[in-house]
């Protein structure tokens, strides 16, 4: 049964899964490699709570009893407890295979690991690891405390025990978890950032300006946010990562990333968190960059 758990980076996502974990009674160790980040982490979690208060889905006694479960730290005996560690790095496979080398080594035999990845094979990853059966896909979407979805994804090696508790637990986070294959991306990216691929396809070879696309998108089959908007609050370096995965791993021209976003991440304009993607956020109102 899991009751205490890990958390491993402090970024968007990191911040994020701590919150819900948090706030649904487990004890959570959330870890980066510098104080200063796990304290923006911890800043972070602050501030989303205060809007939950505000808007009156939770109360004051919630607010500091989430914050009171998170244990911040930079060093990962934190996690010699921990019945499950959740990876939430960077989309970057040396990465995370690092991270695995420094962290099994601190867990008990019997604890769990799970990855967020987007969409990296968790075959693979499990692979980098001393424990490839109780290892598997633990997939949010962002962000973290506003999106119903988990996706859950086997490796080749996972214990269909793994599953059934990690699976529990998501549905613990008041969560709905959905069974994807071990295959690049999984099902929403797969979907997903083709889309917003050929959207930036369609403003490279200037069918359309970048509102005129994002408008197309949110009047005309009724999105939420237009997909040029969607790929600035994704991050432009994670999207190009997901196509790169998507083009190497299924061999299928149709993946190619194009050329434009390439460009975009080469610039270091990585949309919303660097203040500039498709849209430039240094004013009042983004203003589109084509």
């Amino acid at each position: 049964m899991i009751q205490k758990i890990g958390v491993i980076g402090a970024g968007q996502m990191g911040s994020g899964i701590a919150h819900v974990c948090a706030q649904s009674g487990f004890d959570v160790v959330l870890l980066d490699i510098s104080e200063e980040r796990v304290r923006k982490g911890l800043g972070t979690i602050e501030k989303n709570l205060d809007r939950a208060l505000s808007k009156g889905k939770i109360t004051e006694a919630d607010k500091s009893g989430t914050l009171g479960r998170i244990q911040p730290s930079i060093e990962y005996s934190a996690f010699g407890d921990c019945d499950l560690v959740i990876e939430a790095a960077t989309e970057d496979e040396q990465v995370k295979r690092a991270i695995f080398q420094k962290l099994c080594p601190m867990l008990r035999s019997d604890a769990y690991i799970a990855s967020n990845t987007s969409s990296i094979s968790i075959t693979r990853l499990g692979a980098a690891t001393d424990r490839p059966g109780r290892f598997m896909g633990m997939h949010f979407m962002n962000p973290v405390p506003v999106m119903q979805l988990v996706e859950l994804i086997r490796g080749i090696a996972t214990a269909e025990e793994t599953f059934s508790v990690v699976k529990e637990m998501t549905l613990k986070l008041k969560k709905t978890p959905v069974s994807a294959e071990d295959f690049p991306a999984f099902i929403v990216n797969r979907i997903l950032l083709p889309m917003i691929n050929e959207a930036v396809y369609t403003l490279y070879e200037g069918v359309g300006s970048v509102t005129c696309i994002d408008n197309a998108m949110r009047l005309g089959a009724n999105h939420p946010m237009g997909p040029l908007e969607l790929a600035d609050f994704i991050g432009l370096d994670v999207c190009l990562a997901v196509m790169q995965v998507l083009h190497d791993g299924l061999a299928d021209t149709k993946y190619r990333p194009c050329p434009l976003l390439v460009k975009y991440v080469e610039a270091g304009w990585l949309g919303k968190k660097t203040g500039r993607g498709f849209y430039d956020y240094s004013g009042e109102k983004p203003v589109p960059t084509r």
